[in-house]
């Protein structure tokens, strides 16, 4: 399972960041970027479906 963050619709609120420091981190700007490829460690999945729950601007998503 790999997340993904469109920083074209990112307004840098940080509630991923929040939710899960482990896979989201602000960058320079404030905006939210995935660490590594996007991979979601096990454990963290529940985590990451609550920062894209709320996420305001949905620019996160989860695929398979």
């Amino acid at each position: 399972m790999r997340t993904n963050v469109d920083a074209t619709k990112c307004s840098g609120y940080g509630a991923c960041e929040e939710h899960c420091p482990s896979v989201f981190q602000l960058d320079e700007w404030g905006y939210a970027a995935v660490t590594g490829d996007g991979t979601i460690p096990a454990g963290d999945e529940e985590r990451v479906r609550k920062a894209v729950a709320d996420c305001p601007e949905t620019a996160i998503t989860i695929a398979d």
